[in-house]
């Protein structure tokens, strides 16, 4: 760009553009080459061809993040719609491996759901023409035990009824105890215990609640009782006229709630914020990411703790589902500055697209791959 049309502009308005060519990577040779010759090829491959619109978004962020990890900073983590049926181990696991995360909230069905990948995976199946699906043959389906999840059939003889006797005996055990725990401390139990192991064909370094367990990462399930395995916990703690006899009866006191998972992150989001700034990656929108985000306004004005709470460094967030009139609970990036879930300084980049799609060019580029 001329720099006297440049200079025409105000200096705010300047700040917001790139020049020298705009968005991406010039190089000689051709993108075959240049690739090939890259120590680092998907990454090489994204920064020459993520130029603009939602592949622009998406690298910048990238960009951002690797620079935020490599200087120390912190990394959460949110998922949520389907996306562990839809195997976001396979990269989620790995970053979590290698350091580059360290919290992650998850809706009750996504933190089950890696689990269910880890014992059941071949009893998978996948139907990638799900939407030319009739109402008969979506209850065909149903009545063969096959529940679907998009393009994905949840094997639920297989995962689901294989754990549910494990927790029910750690749900009673702890009514007998008095002891209470949070959700996933109940399904890490399956892991430290033994009493689960890996299917034939599924690869366990894929299952990121197993990477951290492993890893010893913290994990944050709001809303544990809209998922299946939450559901189930439900049925056992109901004790009215609709109650089936001679069905076990579990107290509800021994499942730790949504409210006790805020007050630990305060102490958690204090603790780890002290030395470094955290970063905040939404796959998905709704309570898996609404949830922890407010756990730095509620520091400052429920608490009071005005100027004694670290921001987020960054808000990056991807989802297919933008903001309408009344059809999205969540916010954008500046929005969330009038709720002091951001500052001005904070980095923020909203990806409007699937995370099945950008999510692993996002994994691609802080792996070094």
């Amino acid at each position: 760009m001329d720099k006297t049309t440049l200079n025409k502009l105000s200096p705010a308005l300047r700040k917001l553009i790139v020049t020298d060519g705009g968005a991406g990577v010039a190089a000689a040779g051709s993108l075959s080459d240049y690739v090939k010759k890259s120590k680092t090829p998907v990454a090489s491959f994204a920064a020459r061809t993520l130029n603009h619109c939602n592949g622009g978004s998406t690298l910048q962020a990238a960009l951002w993040l690797k620079e935020h990890l490599k200087k120390g900073g912190k990394l959460v983590v949110t998922i949520s719609g389907a996306l562990s049926s839809f195997q976001v181990g396979v990269m989620l696991a790995e970053l979590i491996r290698q350091g580059k995360v360290h919290l992650i909230s998850a809706t009750g069905a996504n933190h089950e759901e890696s689990y269910y990948r880890y014992v059941a995976h071949s009893h998978y199946a996948y139907i990638p023409r799900y939407t030319e699906l009739t109402p008969e043959q979506e209850a065909e389906l149903r009545d063969a035990g096959l529940r679907r999840i998009t393009d994905t059939f949840l094997p639920e003889d297989e995962s689901v009824r294989i754990m549910e006797p494990h927790l029910l005996k750690f749900w009673q055990e702890a009514e007998q105890k008095g002891e209470r725990y949070f959700p996933h401390e109940y399904f890490r139990r399956l892991f430290t215990e033994g009493l689960i192991k890996p299917d034939h064909g599924a690869n366990p370094e894929d299952c990121w609640a197993y990477a951290a367990y492993q890893k010893n990462i913290p994990i944050v399930v709001p809303g544990f009782e809209d998922s299946t395995m939450g559901n189930i916990f439900a049925s056992y703690t109901y004790g009215g006229s609709f109650k089936p006899k001679d069905t076990p009866t579990v107290s509800q006191a021994v499942m730790k709630t949504g409210l006790e998972y805020f007050t630990w992150l305060y102490e958690w989001y204090m603790r780890e914020s002290k030395d470094a700034p955290i970063a905040f990656l939404q796959l998905g929108g709704g309570i898996a990411a609404d949830f922890p985000i407010c756990v730095v306004p509620s520091l400052k004005h429920d608490l009071g703790l005005h100027g004694q709470v670290r921001d987020w460094a960054g808000f990056i967030e991807i989802g297919s589902s933008p903001m309408s009139y009344g059809s999205y609970s969540g916010a954008g990036g500046k929005e969330k500055i009038t709720w002091d879930k951001l500052s001005t300084d904070s980095f923020y980049q909203i990806i409007q697209s699937d995370a099945t799609v950008v999510f692993p060019w996002l994994a691609a580029v802080l792996l070094d791959l």
